[in-house]
Order: structure tokens, then C-alpha cells, then sequence
């Protein structure tokens, strides 16, 4: 299981530091009006595209590929701040200490979502995407005064999470 995890990730890097990469074939309808709902189409697509489920997806199968995404992003995110820690100074443990709980509290959401899917409740879907996403704006604002090691994590991981909640706005729950 490491191994397609790995794979998954490098490809999700390559696909989101170099753009212009591109898939050969355009996106599905679906993942069309999903990405234009977010503020970043490119990373959209690209990260969707990088799963070989998405083009045959429909909205269920949709929001489990992102809610997946958005988990994986956030569990490694969290074990790397704990690999982080190991090394790190005081001042810096004391922001690691305080990402890696934002973190904790952003892969618990990501876990109840993927449960709520599983069980085909999608009420609170949109709320649990955005608790994790603040997790990662939380995570960064420990690092205002200094560089941080995550802004790249955490970054990502908000733009996962918008991709949640567009895809999330699909089952018209209100």
C-alpha cells in the first residue's frame, strides 16, 4: 500500500509544482463544473486527474477521490511535522507542536467526511472539509514571523479542501 501512496504523492508534487503539465485528454463535465466553482481550476483538475477513477466518476465517486485526496494530504502533512520535530529547536518545536494539533483535528474531520460518504450522509460534508482546510490556515499562522517549512502543505491542502466543499455543493443538501 506504500508503494501507490508514494506514487500518488510524487505525481500530485510534479503536477503541482510544474503546471503546465497537462492530461492528454480534457476533463469530464463533472470535474469541468466542479473546478470552476474553485479558485484554482489548473490545481483542480490537475489533482483530480492525477486519480485514473476520476474520468468515469460520477458525484459520489467524485467526492470520495477528493475527500481521499484532501485525508492523504493531511495525514502525511501531520507525520512529516512529526518528523519535523525530531530536529527542531525550541521556538520551532513549540510551532511544530501547535501544526501537528491543527493537523490532528483536520484529519479527524477528513476521517468523519469519509464516513459520512460511506454512509451517504453529505450534510455535513462542506463543514468538515472546511474544518480541515482551517487547520492548515491555522498550522500557517503559527509560522507568521518566520518561514514555514508547510506553507507548500498547507497551501495545498486548502485548495484540496476547496475541492471538497465544491464537490460537496453537488448533493443540494440544504
Amino acid at each position: 500500500m506504500a508503494a501507490p501512496l508514494s506514487l500518488f504523492l510524487i505525481i500530485l508534487f510534479i503536477v503541482t509544482v510544474n503546471p503546465s503539465i497537462s492530461t492528454t485528454t480534457p476533463p469530464s463535465e463533472l470535474v469541468n463544473n466542479v473546478c470552476k466553482k474553485t479558485s484554482n481550476y489548473s490545481f483542480c483538475v490537475l489533482s483530480l486527474s492525477a486519480d485514473p477513477r476520476t474520468p468515469s466518476a460520477d458525484s459520489y465517486g467524485l467526492s470520495f477521490i477528493s475527500f481521499g485526496m484532501a485525508y492523504l494530504n493531511a495525514s502525511n502533512t501531520q507525520d512529516f511535522i512529526g518528523e519535523l520535530m525530531k530536529n527542531a529547536n525550541r521556538d520551532e518545536l513549540v510551532r511544530l507542536r501547535r501544526c501537528h494539533g491543527d493537523y490532528e483535528k483536520g484529519v479527524s474531520a477528513l476521517e468523519v467526511a469519509y464516513n459520512d460518504l460511506n454512509s451517504e450522509s453529505f450534510y455535513e460534508l462542506a463543514n468538515l472539509a472546511g474544518v480541515a482546510a482551517h487547520s492548515a490556515k491555522d498550522c500557517q499562522s503559527a509560522f507568521m514571523k518566520i518561514p514555514s517549512p508547510l506553507i507548500s502543505r498547507n497551501r495545498d491542502l486548502k485548495a484540496l479542501c476547496e475541492i471538497c466543499v465544491a464537490v460537496s455543493k453537488l448533493f443540494n443538501v440544504d
